[in-house]
């Protein structure tokens, strides 16, 4: 995160204070359409949901292509501090939960200037994992920088509950 500018990283978290939410519900992350994001953010969004994608087939090749070399992954009060450490970390435990747990998205939000976007995720897991049930409400937020080969995601904080009972 040191190539981010901490001015330019809060300018495009303020821009998103009125960039419009989206609700996608029953939508998986990789059939997400962007289009209600603001223009600049869409890309972005794309590449989240293709990161996604990749975990959800399997291919780590293909979601660690899209992460920055120096990328920090924080998960439940854990962090790695680089794309090799999420690889050789992580990754292929993320990989083993999504052929279970199907992950949807509730809402989604972001923006992008200046060549930083941010996009925020709520959604809903459910599934078994280690043959137990798993019903979770899950938030995601990605930052992602703009480089000549596309964006590249340089963060991401995860994290989730139980799910709440219908009132």
């Amino acid at each position: 995160m040191k190539t981010i500018s901490l001015t330019a990283l809060t300018a495009a978290l303020a821009l998103g204070l009125t960039s419009g939410a989206i609700g996608h519900p029953g939508a998986p992350h990789a059939a997400l359409s962007p289009s209600a994001l603001p223009a600049e953010a869409q890309a972005a969004a794309l590449t989240v949901d293709a990161f996604h994608a990749a975990l959800g087939r399997g291919d780590a090749p293909a979601a660690a292509a899209l992460l920055d070399d120096k990328a920090s992954i924080f998960e439940e009060g854990e962090a790695e501090q680089s794309k090799a450490a999420y690889v050789g970390g992580h990754l292929p435990a993320d990989i083993a939960y999504l052929k279970d747990v199907r992950d949807v998205i509730v809402d989604r939000t972001g923006s992008a200037a200046d060549g930083l976007a941010w996009i925020a995720t709520q959604g809903r897991a459910q599934g078994r994992y280690h043959d137990r049930a798993v019903d979770r409400e899950t938030t995601e937020t990605m930052v992602l920088r703009r480089t000549p080969q596309g964006w590249r995601i340089v963060h991401i904080h995860w994290s989730s509950h139980a799910a709440k009972a219908p009132e």
